[in-house]
């Protein structure tokens, strides 16, 4: 059985992406979706070494940004506790992400992250 994710990139004639919608087949949502931002990183198991394809559009602002790579360092250590099972990892990465929350000013003081 195959699966497929379809990320479009609309550029400017600039080379700077304008609009980036994507579609999988399992997606929560039937219809393709618009985002502002993504980074797709990919394995290279012969060369150790990660692939990495970072976009965002113009209309990404810089607030929308902080709160975009807070969530995706969180989901990074969700991630990384699933795939591992190393606990005491994971949690060190989320009290990181705590701490980095706190500096790029996203977390109220009564907000938990």
């Amino acid at each position: 059985m195959n699966k497929q994710v379809k990320i479009n990139v609309e550029l400017d004639e600039k080379n700077v992406p304008v609009k980036i919608v994507w579609e999988a087949d399992d997606a929560s949502v039937d219809a393709a979706t618009e985002c502002r931002a993504m980074f797709l990183s990919l394995w290279d198991h012969r060369n150790k070494d990660t692939l990495r394809l970072d976009l965002w559009t113009k209309d990404m602002t810089v607030d929308e940004m902080k709160i975009f790579f807070h969530e995706t360092l969180v989901t990074m250590a969700d991630t990384l506790q699933r795939s591992t099972t190393d606990e005491r990892i994971a949690e060190d990465m989320r009290d990181f992400c705590h701490y980095f929350a706190e500096k790029m000013e996203i977390v109220t003081p009564d907000k938990e992250n």
